[in-house]
């Protein structure tokens, strides 16, 4: 027998379950403007961890894993992962803990703290996110600049902020 709340329709209540992401079914992904703005690296995350629980605190929990860092660009990801950026020797983890969650409808407002690098930063995140079935569809962006989390490594000011990042995918009941 389950122990979770549903709604009048039988579903599982978004309010009321544990909800967790789904890494098969999501992405974590980043954009980031390059050679002074004209180009944009697109990256992503293999390796993360998530959950929204709007009965706990934190509500919302985003662990990922830093070496799992991709850009399709071998060299470019071996200096994002050096100290210039994620240090991710020091810094394994990169992760968003939410502060506060709102949600109206299927728009989800979240204010939280990004942690990389051994710093932190707050953000603001808007989302949408829509009931299917027994799971939920989730698709957040917001946009951070990684100079505030020490990220200032720039040759002759080629990157620019701020760098844009994306959640979509499933979330599912949480056993």
């Amino acid at each position: 027998m389950s122990t979770h709340a549903t709604d009048s329709v039988g579903a599982p209540s978004i309010e009321k379950t544990p909800w967790r992401l789904d890494p098969e079914r999501s992405s974590v992904e980043f954009n980031a403007r390059a050679v002074w703005g004209i180009v944009t690296v697109k990256g992503r995350f293999s390796r993360f961890q998530g959950t929204l629980d709007f009965s706990s605190t934190p509500a919302i929990e985003l662990t990922i894993e830093a070496d799992s860092l991709d850009t399709r660009n071998e060299k470019r990801d071996t200096h994002l992962r050096s100290p210039d950026f994620f240090g991710v020797e020091q810094h394994p983890y990169v992760r968003f803990v939410s502060e506060r969650v709102a949600l109206e409808g299927e728009r989800l407002e979240v204010r939280g703290f990004l942690h990389a690098r051994g710093a932190s930063m707050p953000l603001d995140i808007g989302a949408t996110l829509r009931r299917t079935g027994d799971e939920l569809e989730v698709e957040a962006v917001t946009v951070a600049d990684h100079h505030r989390l020490g990220m200032t490594w720039n040759l002759m000011g080629m990157i620019r902020t701020p760098s844009e990042l994306i959640v979509k995918g499933r979330l599912v009941r949480d056993a």
